[in-house]
């Protein structure tokens, strides 16, 4: 498949939505996009600016301090214990990564690439880039011989779905079953609201309970664009099996894909510091608590979105029509049609606006309720 072949970046549909919420009196309130908007915290900037004496090549594989922290984080905030500095690898965001696992793994026609039915668009990207077979698919039964990549995406963009211990491990079974590669997309794993996330922590596809004692053939994929504002910074990592890590590590110094060194040294300083992580959920609790309820006042039902940045919301009719009816309101959203073709009734609204738009969008919300 050539570049050239794939689709236009989706976005461009929401275009006409976005012009007619943008003439609402009291302005536009964007929630359509996951990009945060709250300041990057200010010990991560601080070590930003000590490392800018960037004068050599930073390392592939990632600074030994760096490696260290991303294992000593998997153990203290994900349960996961016993990573070594082999099973760490720093990337450059986790979308690239998403992107270009299939090549990197060396997939190609004839191949099969499972991805969730809610999902972001990456996924398949990834696989039809290669020439694979992208199959959207939550049942581990469904996944047939020939694949070779899983992806799991817990907590769910855009659905938040949280997939449990149980589940996680019968999907890693199967995947092993098959002979694949599986690979947890775990991007919004400390953002857990309802019950038992608000009190336990999702767990990871590493967590000893799912894989047993072998990382082989598993995969964990993280950012700290949104635990800790750094979308920016283009800062993430990918941890597990080491025989993987070290093929992943061996293809990636030949394309030259290695984060800045600065990059480097703030991302080890933000995977130290677990306060401003605490203070930025609270930040998308608040703002969660805000609109959720005013989304089910208007005559919204909240599906999933137990963890993530996200409310996935439907009111039972035609995405686009909702569409038009929140953007009537100056309210943006995504329509589900973006996340797969299973879900033409769901519109995604994020937590990613600011205090004020996310009131201003609530009360709007209120304001059209039934009466």
């Amino acid at each position: 498949m050539s570049v050239r072949d794939l689709a236009d970046y989706p976005w461009d549909a929401v275009a006409p939505y976005a012009e007619r919420a943008r003439a609402h009196e009291g302005g536009l309130c964007d929630l359509s996009i996951g990009s945060p908007v709250d300041p990057t915290p200010a010990v991560i900037r601080e070590a930003l600016a000590e490392a800018t004496d960037a004068h050599a090549y930073p390392q592939t594989v990632g600074t030994p301090p760096l490696r260290e922290a991303i294992a000593a984080w998997y153990a203290r905030r994900r349960g996961v214990p016993g990573l070594e500095p082999r099973n760490v690898l720093p990337t450059i965001g986790s979308k690239e990564l998403v992107a270009l696992l299939p090549t990197l793994l060396g997939l190609g026609p004839g191949d099969t690439v499972v991805h969730p039915r809610a999902a972001y668009p990456t996924y398949e990207v990834g696989a039809r880039v290669v020439g694979a077979t992208p199959l959207a698919s939550d049942d581990p039964e469904e996944w047939p011989p020939g694949t070779r990549l899983v992806w799991i995406n817990s907590p769910g963009n855009p659905d938040g779905r949280v997939w449990d211990v149980d589940a996680l491990r019968r999907a890693v079974e199967r995947a092993r079953e098959l002979g694949a590669v599986i690979a947890g997309d775990e991007c919004y794993a400390e953002l857990g609201w309802d019950a038992p996330w608000d009190v336990t922590p999702v767990p990871s596809i590493l967590d000893p309970r799912v894989i047993g004692d072998s990382r082989a053939g598993v995969l964990s994929v993280y950012s700290l664009s949104k635990q800790s504002n750094l979308a920016g910074y283009r800062a993430a990592f990918v941890a597990g099996c080491a025989r993987i890590i070290a093929d992943l590590l061996a293809a990636r110094k030949h394309l030259g894909l290695m984060p800045p060194a600065p990059v480097q040294h703030a991302m080890t300083v933000a995977l130290h510091d677990d306060a401003h992580v605490d203070e930025q959920r609270e930040r998308y609790r608040a703002r969660r608590e805000l609109l959720r309820p005013a989304l089910e006042a208007a005559g919204f039902r909240i599906d999933g979105s137990e963890a993530g940045l996200y409310l996935w919301a439907t009111e039972g009719r035609d995405a686009w029509e909702s569409m038009g009816r929140l953007a009537e309101l100056g309210i943006l959203a995504g329509p589900g049609v973006f996340y797969g073709p299973f879900f033409p009734q769901h519109v995604r609204l994020s937590l990613t606006a600011t205090d004020e738009r996310v009131a201003e969008a609530a009360a709007r919300l209120r304001s059209a309720a039934p009466r």
